[in-house]
């Protein structure tokens, strides 16, 4: 079994959730299943997450405002949290709520 290597990018203010890094290239861990968006959220909020989980997740999924594209494709398109992961893949995640 293979390591996955996927890009990771945050902005719109999400970037701020992860000591204001926008882009990570990440190697997702060899693992039995495949690795879908819901595996890889939970890894995210796991390993990169900074701060303030709840203004990025909302129980298993994207709080509400965050936009997620999977190679510049909308991931409700995709099949949201089901979207198995390939290789090489970039997952961006674009905050659209703007605080006061």
């Amino acid at each position: 079994m293979m390591k996955t290597p996927i890009t990771l990018e945050f902005s719109g203010g999400a970037e701020l959730l992860f000591d204001k890094v926008k882009k990570h290239n990440v190697e997702l861990p060899a693992s039995e299943k495949k690795w879908t968006i819901g595996n890889l959220l939970l890894y995210i909020k796991d390993n990169l997450l900074k701060e303030r989980p709840e203004l990025f997740m909302q129980g298993e999924t994207v709080r509400p405002g965050i936009l997620v594209l999977v190679n510049d494709a909308d991931w409700e398109l995709m099949g949201e949290l089901d979207y198995e992961i390939q290789p090489n893949d970039r997952i961006v995640f674009i905050s659209t709520l703007h605080g006061g």
